[in-house]
């Protein structure tokens, strides 16, 4: 499937320390995107969205967790991770000021 907005690609930022950490060692910035969104697809959205060259992309599909409530059994939904390089001495403002 190609997914055509790049709005609706990027889900939401991840803001965790383990981001934090990626972010400012690395320029590495993360995202959960659409799950069915392929790396060219992030990376047009990202650079068309935040306005950066994207130099590298790794994505990780995060299984549902088990959830138990009473006497049914289900799962939460699976998500899709992505990490996104982008070139050095550029950043997304974004993120920034979030210490």
């Amino acid at each position: 499937m190609k997914l055509k907005d790049p709005y609706k690609i990027i889900v939401s930022p991840i803001i965790t320390e383990k981001a934090t950490v990626l972010r400012e060692a690395e320029n590495k910035y993360s995202f959960y995107v659409h799950p069915e969104a392929s790396k060219n697809d992030i990376r047009r959205s990202v650079e068309k969205i935040f306005n950066v060259e994207v130099v590298n992309i790794w994505t990780h599909i995060l299984p549902g967790k088990p959830r138990i409530r009473g006497r049914y059994r289900g799962r939460t939904p699976a998500k899709k991770k992505a990490i996104v390089q982008i070139r050095e001495g550029q950043t997304i403002p974004f993120f920034e000021g979030l210490i």
